[in-house]
């Protein structure tokens, strides 16, 4: 995405696309990824509906979905909210992570295409570009795009699809738990680190790359409580929300 949502879907509007809940349920959920739209954040039907020009039915299913996806929080009576997770579930869902995503990259480990390798590579080196250059969106969305192309490529779909859900969970916990001085969560060299023991074959190695690199990120968090105060006009730059 360029600028702001706003500019985005009326690009989309302007080229004749259909806004559907999918579309919408595809730019919040991208936004949460590159930690644009923090935990906590309020997203009004009203202000949804007209950002994206469609009705609060459209909206709802797309709120419905995202909260499905375990992205926001839906509760009787009130505005929904991206998901804000405790302490507890962000220490469980990298628990969870180092043993899924340890498991998958085992078994990729000497499986890899040449050409799925070399994608790989790519993406690793244009997260350090864009680290160097200081586009931490454009960091995320490729450190991201390689823990995405691991789940795609497991030999084990369930596996696959697990890591997946805990990739989205656990970029949802960074944004919310990273620590306020920090101003970018990029570990120089461990991504490079798990390519090669995925090139090489060496399973143990690449397990132990992915749990190093989880373990590295979980330590730059500050968990302690956080109230977020960011508002969903704050990102759209809309004046319009509910009570």
């Amino acid at each position: 995405m360029s600028h702001s949502w706003r500019e985005d879907v009326e690009a989309a509007v302007k080229a004749g696309e259909r806004i559907s809940d999918r579309h919408i349920v595809d730019q919040v959920r991208q936004a949460v990824l590159t930690q644009r739209l923090p935990p906590g954040t309020r997203l009004p039907e009203v202000a949804l509906g007209e950002i994206f020009g469609v009705s609060r039915s459209v909206v709802r299913r797309a709120l419905t979905r995202l909260a499905a996806d375990h992205v926001v929080d839906q509760r009787p009576n009130q505005v929904s909210r991206v998901r804000a997770p405790s302490v507890e579930e962000t220490r469980e869902t990298f628990d969870a992570r180092r043993l899924v995503e340890g498991e998958v990259a085992a078994q990729l480990a000497g499986r890899l295409s040449r050409d799925a390798l070399t994608a790989l590579q790519a993406e690793a080196r244009a997260e350090a570009a864009a680290h160097e250059r200081s586009d931490e969106p454009a960091r995320i969305a490729h450190s991201l795009a390689i823990h995405h192309r691991l789940a795609e490529l497991s030999p084990n779909r369930v596996l696959g699809a697990m890591l997946t859900d805990l990739v989205l969970r656990t970029s949802i916990v960074i944004a919310l738990y990273k620590r306020p001085t920090l101003a970018s969560c990029f570990l120089q060299g461990d991504h490079p680190r798990l390519l090669e023991a995925l090139s090489s074959g060496d399973a143990e190695g690449a397990r132990h790359a992915v749990v190093r690199h989880l373990e590295s990120l979980e330590g730059l968090l500050d968990l302690g409580s956080r109230e977020s105060v960011t508002d969903l006009k704050a990102i759209f730059g809309v004046a319009a929300a509910e009570p």
